[in-house]
């Protein structure tokens, strides 16, 4: 057992008396710390790959919910992340839903959020990324529609956030799988997802005119779509010109925690629950598109093995989460140490 699972997980499940987001908030701050630290190390990930025309020292990155507002971006690249996903982030700043809204799941390895894209907003996280200067290691960009705003304008909400951290970001994806924005899920629809991503892409060609080379734009797919809808999902994308997907989001589902007493918490499951169900994604992804359209592989991923899966799956890159919370940094160490 590893010094993170025996010391250091116990002390953070214990935190705010077992209150998952107070664990979570402290870790930031810690790591936040620990970015300020001079000369800190950037642990060697090796395993270097260039994939949607960007350059990743590590395949192995943090997936977007856990450093929303770019709070410690000095110190994931001394965990063995080879890139960073912030946000979501939205147009507009928002407090998200109600507390509580973060429940672990122990004994099944998961975690339930309805966290509601709670971030200070765009404008702010550009405001951070200013501040910071050149990070020295690709940085992914998750943005996602305001609450407040309406679906029929949520168009101009995505474009609102692009246009503002575009300079910032290596790669953007969109958001449109959250569960826990209502009505988000229905810009996975064909004409909807259309119309998003068109714009985002005349948005972005303006903005590269202006002297910034191209940025890949990538759309992140809830796993609860059928084959059929993934498919039309994929041809949209396709025919749009996206530059790979991200599978998977959390699920609204409960496959195999049933009968846990937080099991009727609303909000999207993540964590060892949905190994599989990445893993079959991301298979038919890449079987569906002959292997032509990018993948970043996310969800389920608590052992080097789950990694090593979605890899032989056809995914290009790989994202961490929940493995962090229960097996530690290590866990990116061991992906990575596998890998090369």
């Amino acid at each position: 057992m590893s010094t993170y699972s025996r010391v250091v997980r116990p002390v953070l499940f214990r935190l705010g008396k077992g209150d998952a987001e107070v664990a979570h908030e402290r870790t930031l701050q810690g790591l936040r710390l620990l970015g300020r630290v001079p000369g800190l190390a950037r642990w060697q990930a090796g395993s270097e790959r260039t994939v949607f025309g960007v350059r990743f020292p590590g395949p192995v990155g943090l997936a977007a919910g856990m450093d929303k507002n770019g709070l410690a971006l000095r110190a994931w690249p001394a965990l063995g992340f080879g890139f960073v996903e912030v946000g979501t982030v939205t147009a507009h700043p928002q407090p998200g839903n109600e507390k509580p809204r973060l429940f672990r799941l122990v004994e099944h390895e998961a975690v339930i959020n309805r966290m509601g894209f709670n971030n200070l907003g765009s404008e702010a996280l550009a405001a951070r990324l200013t501040a910071y200067g050149p990070l020295g290691y690709p940085l992914g960009i998750s943005i996602g529609k305001s609450k407040v705003t309406p679906l029929e304008d949520a168009v101009e909400d995505y474009v609102t956030s692009l246009r503002r951290l575009y300079r910032y970001g290596d790669y953007f994806a969109v958001n449109v799988s959250s569960p826990n924005t209502p009505g988000l899920r229905e810009l996975q629809d064909a004409g909807h997802l259309r119309e998003l991503l068109t714009a985002l892409h005349a948005e972005a060609a303006g903005l590269s005119v202006g002297g910034l080379s191209g940025k890949p734009i990538l759309v992140k797919i809830a796993p609860d779509l059928t084959s059929s809808a993934i498919d039309e999902l994929l041809q949209v994308c396709t025919e749009v010109g996206v530059a790979g997907i991200i599978a998977t989001n959390t699920t609204i589902g409960r496959p195999g925690v049933e009968s846990h007493p937080l099991a009727g918490e609303t909000g999207g499951l993540s964590g060892r629950p949905l190994t599989e169900t990445v893993a079959k994604t991301v298979a038919h992804i890449h079987a569906e598109t002959g292997g032509a359209l990018p993948i970043i592989g996310v969800g389920g991923i608590l052992e080097p093995a789950d990694a090593t899966r979605l890899f032989d799956a056809g995914a290009s890159l790989v994202q961490v989460y929940t493995g962090l919370i229960y097996r530690g940094p290590g866990l990116i160490r061991r992906i990575n140490r596998g890998l090369t």
